[in-house]
């Protein structure tokens, strides 16, 4: 039985929305061909006027850019590409100034290996920092061969251990060799933790996003993984270095500090399958953290052992999965993070609908609608507010930047098997899944380059050539734009935030791989919203789902709400390809 919703607790960051910054591919201001601060600064109204209450900006510290800023020389410093301190106090005092709050991103499993703290540890045995990473003598077999500490297997392919000669000993990294993992059981790495989320809380930074957060426990045994097929990390990775014995003690450390400023707190924390290991995190009454992302929806469409690998799903998992979490959530007073896109996933489009360009303009309204009026605190990537797609299908793999799908192919073009059909079929899953799908450059006009940069200007990365046609000029200026839709939808959770934002979550017509359909409801009020994810029209039938009446429709993909009304007063609704309505109903 869901708690009555005069019962739910009630903050600021619950009814807030988040907008993601990605800067290398936000806005050039200084036609390098790199997104910058000011670029982001300049464009502040625009993220205003679509009504977000929150900048979320990715990594921008001193980093050499092996992963794209996710490996950091510098916590006190910002890359030159980017700008300087200064800009982003000025880009504090720029959201303040417009009633906006801004997160900062904290990547606090790793560093990057040409951090001064790094470069001391790898020194010698004996140096003070050496503690501060986690590093493991050689294991050798009868014939003397050396081998790494353990079978772990890094999330950009190959092993999690890079031996270095200097000390004959390996030391851990779960991405890429340049980002060597810290050890928190050191009480000093907690610490200088502390220090960083003080020193850019103290400069008004609102709070923080937090890279994998639920990584930085280990199982200190180290132990092989009990498995035959190093792929199937997917499978285990929990068991070692997610979510580990001393991951809540961490965490609370952490939110100490939260607590102290009022700040916005969102965790990243893959490989969880245990709901009661999410609520330790995120129930009210735990002052770890407030919300965290979770990964089962974005790893839907994934093969068994491996991302790059062909999978298939069904509407009634995707429904499953949110109503498991907002169930779950909403009774036992934690929250949920609600998005489709972010700076590692594809463009929702193209992974969560078949809609051609005929219907990429109500398909991208059917997405806001579904995501944004569930219980949650609903986060939109740059590009998502205008329908941004994927890379094109033609893109070959010199186009492609991401360590991780250029990683995946370098590894594949040393196995015998990799023939023709082989490479093409990983080339269609980069296509689909890479990262980079979210990394092109914004696209702000029909201007060469999108108006990201210069006209003459060659961008980091190629900006995706249908710009002409989807970009924030036109759209900003078009009433029927995506844009605009997204404002409604966030408008309208404002509007009606006890329903929208308090109120409890009941999935309807659960069985239909056609409709994602629910309620919220809040005391005596009730508001229901469907999505036809066909590209064909339905009929759906109302009463058939306990729904008794219309009072008013709040919303519609297709026509203005007024305009809409008579359709969806009958027996029977008509519900066009990826149409979404949201209307109160009668009680």
């Amino acid at each position: 039985m869901a708690k009555p919703s005069s019962k739910i607790h009630r903050a600021w960051w619950k009814e807030c929305s988040v907008y993601q910054i990605y800067p290398a591919s936000f806005k050039d201001s200084n036609d390098d061909g790199i997104g910058d601060i000011p670029g982001i600064i300049s464009k502040l109204d625009y993220i205003k006027n679509l009504g977000v209450d929150i900048v979320w900006l990715c990594p921008s510290y001193k980093s050499p850019q092996v992963d794209m800023g996710y490996d950091i020389s510098d916590y006190y410093s910002i890359a030159d590409e980017y700008g300087t301190v200064a800009d982003v106090e000025k880009l504090i005092e720029g959201c303040h100034k417009r009633g906006m709050k801004l997160l900062m991103d904290l990547v606090v499993n790793h560093t990057s290996d040409q951090h001064e703290w790094f470069k001391k540890s790898r020194s010698s045995k004996d140096n003070p920092y050496r503690n501060w990473y986690i590093w493991k003598p050689p294991r050798y077999d009868e014939q003397g061969k050396r081998h790494p500490p353990n079978n772990w297997i890094s999330h950009f392919q190959g092993s999690a251990w890079q031996y270095d000669e200097l000390t004959d000993e390996y030391y851990l990294h779960l991405y890429a060799k340049e980002q060597p993992d810290l050890n928190w059981e050191h009480p000093p790495v907690r610490e200088a933790v502390h220090d960083i989320m003080r020193f850019w809380l103290d400069k008004g930074a609102d709070g923080f996003r937090m890279d994998v957060i639920n990584f930085i426990s280990k199982e200190q045994s180290f132990p092989d993984a009990d498995v035959k097929d190093p792929k199937s990390i997917w499978q285990w990775a929990d068991k070692y270095y997610a979510n580990g014995p001393r991951l809540h003690e961490y965490l609370q450390g952490l939110g100490q500090i939260l607590k102290e400023y009022d700040a916005f707190s969102v965790g990243e924390m893959p490989f969880v399958k245990d709901t009661e290991e999410v609520l330790k995190a995120v129930r009210f009454d735990r002052n770890e953290i407030n919300m965290i992302f979770n990964f089962e929806h974005v790893d839907i469409d994934h093969g068994e052992f491996d991302k790059f690998v062909p999978g298939s799903w069904k509407l009634t998992d995707l429904k499953a999965f949110f109503e498991r979490w907002e169930k779950f959530m909403y009774e036992n007073d934690g929250w949920n993070a609600l998005y489709w896109e972010n700076h590692d996933q594809p463009r929702s489009i193209d992974r969560y609908t078949q809609a051609k360009e005929e219907h990429r303009l109500v398909a991208s309204k059917l997405l806001a609608t579904i995501l944004t009026l569930q219980a949650g605190t609903p986060f939109i990537y740059q590009g998502q507010e205008l329908g941004m797609r994927n890379v094109p299908v033609e893109w070959g793999i010199e186009e492609y930047k991401d360590i991780d799908c250029l990683n995946h192919w370098h590894e594949l073009l040393k196995t015998k098997q990799f023939d023709t059909k082989a490479q093409q079929i990983a080339k269609q899953e980069y296509q689909k899944k890479s990262r980079d799908n979210a990394r092109t450059p914004v696209q702000w006009s029909s201007a060469p380059n999108g108006g990201f940069t210069g006209p003459n200007v060659k961008p980091w990365m190629s900006v995706n050539p249908d710009y002409v046609r989807i970009n924030a000029e036109a759209e900003v200026t078009d009433p029927n734009s995506t844009y605009h839709y997204w404002a409604s939808v966030l408008g309208l959770r404002k509007k009606y935030l006890d329903i929208f934002v308090y109120g409890n979550f009941e999935m309807v017509d659960r069985d239909s791989q056609e409709v994602f359909a629910y309620t919220r409801q809040y005391e005596n009020q009730r508001a229901l919203v469907v999505g036809n994810f066909t590209d064909k029209t339905l009929e759906w039938d109302p009463a058939a789902n306990r729904i008794k009446g219309v009072k008013e429709v709040l919303l519609n993909t297709y026509e203005e709400a007024k305009k809409a009304s008579p359709r969806f007063a009958g027996e029977k609704w008509s519900l066009q390809p990826y149409e979404a309505v949201a209307v109160l109903v009668q009680e």
